[in-house]
């Protein structure tokens, strides 16, 4: 009778333990323990991060960072951390969150849009992905990476395709570099690269030209009208005569790219600079912008017509008055010096 009473005890002594121990884990590794509202919480932890970095990051997320570093250490996570963009559900346990940001690093979509140079497109990256604006400026630029590409300093920017492109937040500036080559080699098909040679221009040329249709124009039905009156000045070897390389050719030569010019002036006409086309022929030695897919496709699929000459239209802003000969063109172009000087555009 008394061994019974004893085993009795033990037996509920050891149920005691695995209830405590049962609790334990529970608590510890398979409870809920986030301390957000919303459905998901974006975690970033940075290339060479340590626990106590991590810990950091995870603070205001978590209800219990102490059961948290306990699970941590028990699955060994804190000698194993790796950088990335992780998604954290409300209502994950700790033992879920661990291995989330152990093995799921979730990519992101990273956009940019027409920049005038390689500096502005860095520091718009810088504030998406990891890497900063002066690594990832300094990889673009890289002479290796430029000879390889068979580009130079000035057409180092044609790479650069405004869109919208996924990738890992981790990612390194030359992982980004090389990705962007990757889909500028793609995406020039052999239909447009058929169609780039009928022009008689190289990829970047084309890119260049675009650059010039983009700022002439927002309106991207537009485009290919535009695109259709360079081109023919172009054969005919006329100068361009395109007011946004004078913009650019000012901007540069004045190291100050952060000036608004709304208007050229007949002394901006005489600046001596390659993307001057008031007095240079051809296409400029590189792209005075970004431009868009549609800038691009507007080249290579431009109108075939007799327009030489365009001016804005001030009875249909955001578009242009085109014209065959320079009388019509000198008369629409005096309704918009009319129009400018009205409205006191000076500058």
């Amino acid at each position: 009778m008394y061994i019974k009473k004893i085993l009795w005890a033990v037996a509920l002594i050891g149920l005691v333990i695995m209830g405590g121990f049962a609790f334990y884990i529970y608590t510890n590794i398979f409870s809920p323990n986030t301390a957000f509202n919303n459905e998901e919480a974006h975690v970033y932890i940075p290339t060479g991060a340590s626990f106590s970095d991590v810990r950091e990051e995870l603070e205001p997320l978590l209800d219990n960072m102490s059961s948290f570093e306990k699970v941590a250490n028990k699955k060994g996570y804190a000698s194993n951390i790796k950088s990335g963009h992780y998604i954290i559900e409300k209502g994950m346990n700790n033992n879920d969150i661990i291995n989330t940001i152990r093995s799921k690093n979730i990519p992101i979509f990273v956009k940019f849009n027409n920049q005038e140079r390689l500096e502005n497109l860095a520091g718009q990256l810088a504030g998406q992905i990891e890497p900063d604006s002066l690594s990832l400026l300094e990889a673009m630029r890289d002479p290796a990476f430029l000879k390889e590409a068979g580009l130079n300093n000035a057409t180092a920017m044609s790479v650069y395709i405004p869109n919208t492109y996924e990738l890992y937040w981790n990612t390194t500036t030359e992982g980004f570099r090389d990705r962007m080559l990757k889909e500028y080699k793609a995406f020039w098909t052999a239909e447009r690269d058929q169609k780039a040679k009928e022009l008689g221009l190289t990829h970047t040329e084309v890119i260049s030209l675009a650059a010039i249709v983009q700022k002439e124009t927002a309106k991207a039905d537009e485009r290919p009208r535009v695109a259709g009156v360079y081109t023919n000045r172009l054969k005919k070897g006329m100068l361009l005569q395109a007011d946004p390389t004078v913009i650019y050719a000012k901007k540069l030569s004045e190291n100050n790219f952060d000036q608004i010019i709304k208007r050229v002036l007949y002394v901006d006409l005489e600046i001596d600079s390659p993307y001057n086309t008031y007095k240079y022929t051809g296409v400029p030695p590189g792209p005075i912008s970004m431009p868009d897919i549609s800038s691009i496709d507007g080249v290579l699929n431009h109108e075939n017509h007799d327009y030489i000459f365009f001016v804005a239209d001030v009875t249909n802003f955001g578009y242009h008055k085109f014209a065959k000969t320079l009388a019509q063109h000198n008369r629409n172009k005096q309704e918009y010096v009319r129009w400018v000087n009205a409205n006191g555009v000076n500058r």
